[in-house]
């Protein structure tokens, strides 16, 4: 597996990370945590030496099963996890008050096993918290060793700068893919201005951009995309050509389309390390093998022109959960 830096860090990193998330929640029942334990460790097997955690996931029950799943190999990896809701939970408001985001890390580094936090993200911003007094919490953090790097989650341009002035951010985790390239107006030449690194999330579009998904799909009850407005039977439907055509380039390079919608990612920018989640090894396989793939001008020329008469139907969230990105 080839490496990047984030940025002007130097926080190096795989090229493909491991989105951990869904092993505990979002999508579905948690996975089996002896299976979970050995797709992370089998990830790293494969080279991959980053993996992305949240206290919100399952209220840090994910950070458990990674601290749990890498310990015999700490040092060797790198390990991003987020402070910023209310008690934990997701469903509830941003919560990134100072002493809060101190109580987090330190729960955090108990959680996974470790004396130091990697990358510590703000998971989203929190409008009754100056973002100084947040970059410069972390900041702290940093002085006294408990986190290396800081980051920023689904955060605007403003708070970006805002922050960077006060606590360098090494990078920015954002959704960006195929299907949602809004991040390429003003936020990949301000990361590309500043010297901060890009991790897309969803870089497969919640599963979509794969194939494995169409308007007959049905998900668990408790599964998040029941609630996302482009997942609706519809949707899925009138977005079917967007995996029509990235089928038939993948089937041209004799790659799968999860592969080409990665490595399409890769080709942006060489500080962008996309992190797809999954729960099988199969995916997990597949998603690593991405990393081998090089897209030539001109494959990306027929991905451009190919993709340029498809418009990508609804809002890639619920109305009460866009409102929390893009500050």
């Amino acid at each position: 597996m080839k490496t990047l830096t984030l940025g002007k860090s130097g926080l190096k990193v795989s090229a493909i990370g491991l989105g951990c998330m869904g092993l505990s929640y979002g999508y579905g029942p948690a996975a089996d945590k002896t299976d979970a334990i050995k797709l992370i460790r089998t990830a790293f097997e494969r080279g991959v030496t980053f993996f992305d955690t949240a206290e919100a996931y399952a209220q840090g029950a994910n950070e458990a099963l990674l601290g749990e799943a890498l310990e015999p190999f700490r040092d060797q990896v790198v390990i991003a996890t987020k402070f910023g809701f209310e008690n934990g939970d997701a469903s509830k408001g941003q919560d990134s008050r100072p002493e809060r985001i101190r109580e987090v890390a330190d729960a955090a580094l108990k959680r996974l096993r470790t004396d130091r936090i990697d990358l510590f993200y703000q998971h989203r911003v929190d409008n009754n918290v100056p973002m100084e007094d947040v970059a410069g919490t972390v900041k702290e953090l940093i002085q006294q060793g408990k986190v290396k790097h800081f980051g920023m989650s689904e955060a605007g341009a403003q708070s970006i700068r805002r922050a960077h002035a006060v606590q360098p951010v090494t990078a920015l985790q954002s959704e960006y893919s195929l299907w949602w390239r809004e991040p390429e107006k003003e936020i990949l030449p301000l990361l590309e201005e500043l010297g901060i690194g890009f991790v897309p999330f969803s870089p497969l579009g919640k599963g979509f951009l794969t194939g494995a998904i169409n308007e007959t799909t049905s998900f668990d009850k408790t599964d998040f995309r029941n609630i996302v407005p482009r997942f609706s039977e519809e949707n899925r439907k009138a977005n079917q050509g967007l995996v029509d055509v990235l089928k038939k380039i993948a089937a041209g390079l004799n790659a799968t389309p999860a592969q080409i919608a990665l490595a399409w990612l890769l080709a942006q920018k060489p500080w962008i390390a996309p992190i797809p989640g999954t729960t099988k090894q199969h995916r997990l396989e597949e998603n690593v093998g991405a990393a081998e793939f090089k897209l030539t001008a001109d494959n990306l020329r027929d991905i451009e022109s190919a993709l340029s008469t498809i418009a990508v139907q609804g809002e890639r969230y619920p109305a009460h959960i866009q409102a929390r990105v893009g500050k």
